[in-house]
């Protein structure tokens, strides 16, 4: 066997040994992390050539979802209770959950200088409808309710919610204009320090419980190196840089 060939043919060796060891991943993502995650994805598939597929959704809806045998096999839930429950019911890799990213609620409205920067907006009580996610399955919906609550606002802002089905829902309320305003999760709205659009209040983290964000390997991934790999990707130094940009703590 010539040279040339045996050169070729370890050529061939090595790509396919490449493509043998590539895998897929499939996420189940809360909708609050939606541009970060896509922001993250080409890094993660260049470093590791694995291949990630993201679903993008309600926290609650995708609890749901696992619990009926969807496909998923990696979990970055919008709240730490979600993935501890289903930790605590064994559909889980045990070890695996971590708090990825810490998140912001903000009120948003896509005018601009329709709101000021302490949110006294809320109180005037001047705009018709405003939005929020479900509280019931999405965690950014039920820290807005706190906020409201806490503000003493639940019982005059009550006729006046327009709930979406998720985040992305609650932001496209406001975005269309069928609620002059609405709580969104900042990273929605933020990039690099700036606001994108429109005016908003960055909502005090005291108003609300934490919305510490966790991600877990569900069972369905406990034997797929993509989905180790995407966990480990999700701590390194340039996903962390990307989650911080989009308004994000650790």
């Amino acid at each position: 066997m010539s040279l040339l060939t045996k050169t070729a043919l370890a050529g061939l060796f090595t790509l396919a040994l490449g493509h043998a060891q590539a895998d897929e991943v499939q996420v189940a993502v809360a909708a609050n992390f939606t541009a970060p995650l896509q922001a993250i994805a080409p890094g993660f598939e260049k470093a590791t050539g694995h291949k990630l597929v993201a679903a993008y959704g309600a926290t609650g809806q995708f609890y749901a979802q696992i619990k009926n045998g969807a496909p998923f096999e990696v979990f970055l839930a919008a709240d730490d209770s979600t993935p501890e429950k289903l930790e605590q019911e064994g559909q889980t890799l045990a070890g695996s959950r971590f708090t990825y990213a810490i998140g912001t609620l903000a009120l948003w409205s896509a005018k601009p200088d329709y709101i000021d920067t302490k949110g006294q907006v809320l109180k005037a009580n001047q705009y018709q409808h405003l939005a929020i996610a479900n509280p019931k399955a999405a965690p950014y919906g039920l820290a807005a309710t706190q906020v409201l609550g806490k503000l003493g606002l639940s019982e005059a802002t009550r006729s006046k919610l327009v709930e979406g089905q998720s985040i992305t829902q609650a932001y496209q309320f406001v975005s269309t204009g069928n609620a002059e305003l609405g709580f969104v999760a900042l990273s929605q709205i933020y990039k690099d320090g700036k606001l994108t659009q429109g005016s908003a209040w960055i909502v005090p983290a005291n108003l609300h419980e934490p919305i510490k964000q966790d991600a877990v390997i569900l069972n369905k991934g406990r034997d797929n190196p993509a989905a180790k790999a995407l966990v480990e990707y999700l701590k390194g130094p340039q996903a962390t840089a990307i989650i911080q940009a989009y308004g994000y703590t650790r």
